[in-house]
């Protein structure tokens, strides 16, 4: 007969044929469970539920005769609910993993109790101090079985859980569950205070060889039937279901693993005691087979334990560490070791055996490094981005966006090593024609994507690009980058150098051409070009690059030389340099300029002026790119020849429009203002309007702060920039499609665009000067302000010494002013972003957009950074009534009440009506009754403690009542105490703030 069967027997021979005298319930309820579910040939595991039931029933309290609430008492009705909740478990055989995902932490921590209770363990007992091989099995078992929830609960808590979305609400049920969620955390803190004692009770059970015995129904049925049986059958090694000393410390290194892996998270060497206890769980059970054990273990889970530990922990052995690319890569980021790191990557992207996500994960980690300041990882981002994208196209995954843009300005090096990466990552000879598809359709898209010719023949001479692209396919590829970029020759076979270039009419002319595209060298140009002349005489070489751009008032003069020869290379030179010029690689710069000036003085005195500009332009951007990014002085040659171009009387000199308008800020950016306003010429005033509106921001600045009779000139500029603002007939539109203000009239200042001296595609002209900035900011902002229909005005510096009035509002366009504000609070906040006024317009901005968030971020970002994040008083002329007013209408269309009632605080005269109004709403999205300990306002917390008493919201009550209740808000401290006390609050609420918002 099985042991099922017997079990069925005795327990169907022992049960009572008639109810007995006790009430019917019990009867009934243990009828239900054994007829159901032992009496079947093949019965099918009792619902975990009844456990919960037999339970709940079993703890009901009692009330006496004077309604008074008593203990569950201990009659035969409850300990016959009890032994029916052990039977459900027993029949489970005690599957741990059964019962943890149906019985919640507290049903479980009864039920097991329950187990230790009659397993005859003494109540009140430290397990730890108990000799488990002095016990009896079922006992010894008992106290392994709880030890083990113990751990698996401990560490099952640590894991995140998904919130299940709640349904409509209960008040009962809502009840019931906070309970219960209070009930779990109070045994959660007693289980994590015994969790030492739980791990010596089974690394002391690791010791033990011997087998073990579990509680069967036959065994609870003799325990509850027959008392005095406790010293034989019961405690006998025949008596239960018997657990082999094996398998009892497969399950408990598990569990030992498991607890030693979180506690490594605070302690590394713990870690090597998890992995001693996973391998050994990994051993026993390839030892013994999984399927004959009891409690069953998750392999995946462990193998995934095994592989982090084998990952976060050193081995002395160096095959295993070999083998596993997860600890290698863990080894070279811990130890810095960056160029292994490369290398494994490049190894992996033929084996494939690291996991996409693993991968990336990696990746992030390299750039969260490289974000906080070490800019030697920006490579290493780059090439392993690189492998990881390579993986990406041959694994057919899109190309990831992090490529893209590390992509945007390629270079040599960089295309050096994605064609490396190219080549290890696949085996042209062993690769499947779908993998040489993906690469040759990643590598033609990479070509067709980038702009430098000298990087897509890099690409396109490549052996790997000759070997995957077809010749017919290579042939199409040339065809489109012609439409791209015509009358350019390109060919997929290695270029020859220039110095291999024989002086010979046999000389490939589309070669030639593609030097003369590559070539910043002067002499090389030069050169070329006599080649291609010598050749031919019908071409105009200066017209075969499309990104050959002179401006159109240089253009006419050039082409109006004679010569052929001449005219293509004071051309190209022209064009080559401004190209230099605009990506700032001023040395070739300076070069081509040279080369060009040197040639032109033999036979063109304009254009000789002309070069003498330019030259000036190239040196004005290099001091501002180079020594004057440290605030050092420009030479007085430099400031010299900026004068005497602005005092320049040449006639007939075609002029860039930029060279005056970079001439006049570098002489306010060096505030060469004593110039600007007293030495510069009446007759330049007159005709060069960038002159007369640099002396005029001169003079203003120059005057700053001073009387208000001295303001004249300030009145003279806001009339200047409003003449330039008003409306005209027409508009004219910029690249960006934007309404420029230009004005279309003959007066000399109608060829200004607005926020003083903007260039070509309303770009802002790069004033630097502070001082300078912030005057023609005012001016814009006052400019905004005078608006009619303007609800939230925008608050400057120095903003009063603007008119506030305009005649003719309908004239000035505040559609175009409102931008120009914009871009130029933008700008200067590039200049310097620690300006607190700057930052508070910027925040006015926003507030003034609805963008009460970002506005927020503003209005903190001004405070913090003059008081040290904080740390000291915010300054009166920072934090005005205004401000803070603002901040409060932002928290409370934010639905953050609890900040709006801090705020009010900081108000001269606090505003208890706004406070009282926002403590009333209840559905606040801040952090609300946490917020209590920065209102340092009696008469606010008082009402707090009102407001939550009338809800019968205690909890919240007593906190308002603690916050109330500190000694340094009596109000009979002195005044010095009072304050430091508030001023302790705001700084912590703001600091506060300033986490939320940054």
């Amino acid at each position: 007969m099985s042991a099922e069967a017997a079990d069925r027997e005795a327990a169907t021979s022992s049960r009572p044929c008639t109810p007995p005298q006790t009430s019917w319930f019990e009867f009934l309820l243990e009828e239900a469970l054994l007829e159901q579910h032992l009496q079947k040939p093949s019965p099918d595991p009792p619902p975990v539920q009844l456990i919960v039931q037999f339970l709940e029933q079993a703890s009901k309290p009692s009330v006496n005769e004077q309604n008074q609430v008593q203990p569950p008492p201990d009659n035969k009705r409850n300990r016959i609910l009890k032994l029916l909740a052990l039977k459900v478990a027993a029949h489970l055989k005690w599957d741990l993993d059964v019962l943890e995902k149906s019985l919640s932490v507290p049903v479980l921590n009864m039920l097991l109790n329950e187990l230790l209770c009659i397993s005859k363990v003494p109540p009140g007992t430290k397990h730890v101090d108990v000799d488990l091989s002095s016990l009896p099995p079922t006992t010894a078992m008992a106290i392994l079985l709880y030890n083990r929830w113990a751990i698996r609960t401990i560490v099952q808590s640590s894991f995140p859980v998904k919130q299940v979305k709640p349904g409509p609400p209960q008040l009962n049920v809502m009840n019931q569950m906070q309970q219960e969620k209070e009930l779990t955390e109070n045994i959660l803190k007693v289980l994590k205070e015994q969790a030492a004692d739980s791990i010596l009770v089974l690394e002391g059970a690791l010791k033990l060889n011997k087998d073990l015995y579990v509680h069967t129904i036959r065994t609870l049925d003799l325990l509850a039937m027959e008392p005095g049986m406790v010293n034989g059958e019961t405690e006998s090694s025949t008596a239960g279901l018997k657990i082999s000393a094996e398998e009892i410390q497969c399950q408990v290194c598990y569990d030992l693993g498991a607890i030693y892996f979180q506690q490594g998270s605070t302690n590394a060497a713990v870690h090597e005691n998890a992995k001693e206890k996973f391998f050994k769980t990994k051993e026993l059970i390839a030892k013994n087979g999984s399927s004959s054990l009891h409690f069953t273990i998750d392999e995946e889970r462990l193998a995934g334990y095994c592989q982090a530990c084998g990952v976060l922990t050193s081995s002395s052995d160096d095959a295993s560490q070999q083998a596993t690319p997860y600890s290698q890569i863990h080894s070279c980021m811990k130890s810095g070791n960056y160029q292994d790191l490369v290398k494994i990557f490049l190894e992996d992207n033929v084996t494939l055996s690291l996991p996409v996500q693993f991968r990336q994960s990696v990746l992030r980690e390299l750039f969260q490094k490289a974000q906080q300041g070490n800019d030697a990882l920006d490579e290493v981002c780059f090439k392993v981005c690189v492998c990881n994208t390579v993986c990406d196209v041959l694994q057919g995954r899109t190309i990831d966006i992090q490529f893209c843009q590390l992509f945007l300005k390629p270079s040599k090096e960089k295309i050096d090593f994605l064609l490396e990466v190219c080549s290890r990552s696949i085996n042209l000879e062993d690769a499947s024609e779908a993998l040489k598809r993906k690469m040759a359709a990643f590598l033609k898209n990479l070509c067709l994507g980038l702009e430098d010719l000298q990087l897509v023949f890099m690409i396109s001479s490549h052996e790997l690009f000759i070997k995957l692209l077809k010749d017919d396919e290579r042939k199409l590829l040339i065809d489109q980058m012609r439409k791209r970029s015509p009358r350019i020759n390109l060919c997929t076979k290695p270029v020859t150098s220039f110095y291999d270039i024989p002086a010979s009419a046999s000389v490939n002319i589309g070669q030639l051409e593609h030097q003369l595209i590559l070539s910043v060298d002067p002499w090389r140009i030069r050169q070329i070009l006599i080649e291609l002349h010598g050749m031919t005489s019908e071409r105009q070489f200066w017209t075969i690059s499309n990104k050959w751009e002179v401006p159109n008032v240089y253009g006419n003069v050039i082409l109006g030389i004679k010569d052929s020869l001449t005219r293509d290379l004071v051309y190209i030179l022209m064009a080559k340099g401004l190209h230099c010029c605009a990506i700032k690689d001023f040395v070739h710069a300076k070069q081509l300029f040279a080369a060009c000036l040197e040639l032109v003085t033999e036979f063109s005195p304009k254009l000789r002026q002309v070069m003498l500009n330019e030259m000036l332009l190239l040196d004005i951007y290099t001091h501002e790119a180079g020594a004057g990014v440290s605030g050092e002085r420009p030479p007085s040659d430099l400031i010299s020849r900026v004068r005497g171009y602005l005092e320049m009387r040449v006639p007939d000199i075609p002029l860039r429009q930029v060279i005056a308008e970079e001439c006049v800020a570098f002489l306010l950016n060096w505030c060469e203002n004593e110039y600007l306003t007293m030495q510069v010429p009446l007759p330049l005033v007159q005709t060069n309007p960038y002159v007369k509106l640099g002396q005029l921001l001169a003079a203003t600045c120059k005057e700053l702060p001073g009387p208000k009779e001295s303001r004249r000139t300030a009145k003279d500029l806001w009339e200047v920039v409003v003449q330039i603002c008003s409306v005209s007939n027409q508009h004219k539109r910029g690249n960006d499609g934007r309404v420029s203000l230009i004005k279309h009239r003959e007066s000399t200042l109608g060829i200004m665009y607005s926020g003083v001296l903007l260039v070509h595609g309303n770009t802002f002209f790069f004033l630097q000067e502070p001082l300078v900035l912030t005057t023609i900011l005012s001016l814009f902002v006052k400019l905004h302000n005078v608006r009619e229909d303007i609800v939230n005005d925008i608050a400057a510096e120095h903003i009063s010494i603007w008119p506030s009035s305009i005649p003719n509002l309908q004239s000035v366009d505040f559609e175009a002013v409102a931008v120009t504000v914009k871009e130029l609070v933008s700008y200067a906040l590039t200049i310097n972003a620690n300006n607190h006024f700057w930052l508070i317009i910027q925040a006015d901005i926003y507030f003034a957009t609805n963008q009460y968030s970002a506005a927020l971020h503003y209005y903190l970002q001004a405070g913090a950074v003059c008081s040290d994040f904080f740390n000291k008083m915010v300054p009166p002329d920072v934090y005005t009534d205004q401000v803070i007013k603002r901040m409060i209408k932002c928290c409370s269309l934010l639905n953050c009440h609890t900040q709006v009632a801090i705020l009010c605080q900081f108000l001269r005269e606090v505003d208890y009506k706004t406070a009282f109004k926002a403590l009333q709403e209840q559905n606040s999205h801040d952090a609300m009754d946490s917020y209590y300990e920065y209102i340092w306002d009696v008469t606010i917390l008082e009402y707090l403690t009102y407001l939550h008493h009338k809800r019968g919201e205690t909890d919240k009550r007593q906190i308002a009542i603690k916050a109330i209740g500190q000694t340094e808000l009596n109000a009979s401290n002195p005044e010095e105490v009072l304050q430091l006390a508030a001023q302790r609050r705001k700084k912590k609420f703001l600091q506060a703030m300033a986490k939320l918002y940054f």
